[in-house]
């Protein structure tokens, strides 16, 4: 019989994913609640700890999630004052402590979920909760990118997202926009910027998302109540969407030419509302799309190409 071709070059990070496992990359410090405890309460600490989803426990076993989906569906039920027990999810997805980061991966792609209960295999108590972010933190940490920089900036997202075995692999990030909080404007974009860089993301590709993330991010704090910022990283592109609660756009067609602005006198006296934002968004990405709804909120949603392009 004949060998079979030589195995490619196995990288750091496909070595990491079968050498570590979940309790390397989960987080212990996890925030539960009781079978007991009220929908009231789970709000407090959703809120306060913005979170997704507490785990149940009770004696120190896994019981059930309640997730912000339950939430929502018991606000949608009338917000009748109830326990836990009656809301929670009682068929749980988790791994165990033991596992290899490559399970955890593919069971989360798998399952299409943010993260999963971490349980010790021999007593079956709740040990932690992994996320997606858990595990490139990890990773990146283990690949001590923080002190190689030069390295870092070599490393591509394609080839990022080819070293994690799986069928499909792609980080999903959220984040939250408070409205009229200029002091606070560019948080985001800065967050995301770093996030970009340390996963190998193309620099100029790094530069014109930041930008467009930027200026979106001051139009929601300017014109909008609040507002949420989705991204996804996937080998071959960067999406964004941002969605903003506010008096939306009466005429898109008008707020996209260049210097025009309804920015409030406050605003400009700050140095900003100069009606350049959606002109800048577009200017630096791939694709482009602009929903609104007078009266309700705004949809944003630009795309950039791995591959960075000339200019």
């Amino acid at each position: 019989m004949r060998r079979a071709a030589t195995m490619k070059r196995v990288t750091r990070v496909q070595e990491l994913v079968y050498e570590l496992n979940a309790a390397s990359a989960m987080s212990e410090n996890v925030i539960t609640v009781g079978e007991t405890a009220t929908m009231s309460e789970v709000r407090a600490l959703l809120k306060e700890n913005r979170i997704s989803g507490l785990p149940v426990v009770t004696e120190g076993k896994l019981v059930g999630i309640i997730s912000i989906e339950d939430f929502i569906e018991w606000l949608a039920d009338g917000a009748e004052e109830c326990t836990v027990a009656d809301r929670m999810t009682r068929k749980v997805k988790w791994v165990f402590s033991d596992e290899p980061l490559i399970h955890v991966v593919s069971t989360l792609e798998r399952l299409g979920y943010g993260r999963l209960p971490v349980l010790d295999r021999k007593s079956g108590a709740l040990a932690g909760i992994i996320t997606k972010g858990d595990i490139i933190e990890t990773l990146l940490h283990e690949l001590e990118v923080d002190y190689q920089e030069e390295e870092i900036r070599n490393y591509r997202a394609s080839q990022f997202f080819e070293d994690l075995l799986a069928d499909g692999t792609r980080l999903d990030f959220g984040y939250r926009i408070s409205g009229r909080t200029i002091d606070e404007g560019g948080a985001v974009a800065s967050s995301l910027k770093k996030t970009f860089k340390r996963l190998g993301v193309p620099p100029q590709v790094v530069r014109r998302a930041s930008i467009a993330v930027y200026e979106a991010e001051m139009n929601v704090i300017i014109y909008a109540d609040s507002g949420q910022v989705s991204v996804s990283v996937d080998p071959e592109f960067i999406t964004i969407e941002v969605v903003d609660v506010g008096p939306g756009i009466p005429d898109i067609s008008r707020a996209r030419e260049p210097g025009y602005s309804t920015a409030p006198e406050w605003v400009r006296e700050l140095g900003f509302g100069a009606g350049m934002g959606l002109t800048n968004i577009a200017a630096c990405s791939d694709e482009f799309e602009l929903t609104s709804t007078v009266g309700k909120g705004t949809t944003l949603r630009v795309r950039f190409h791995m591959e960075e392009r000339c200019g």
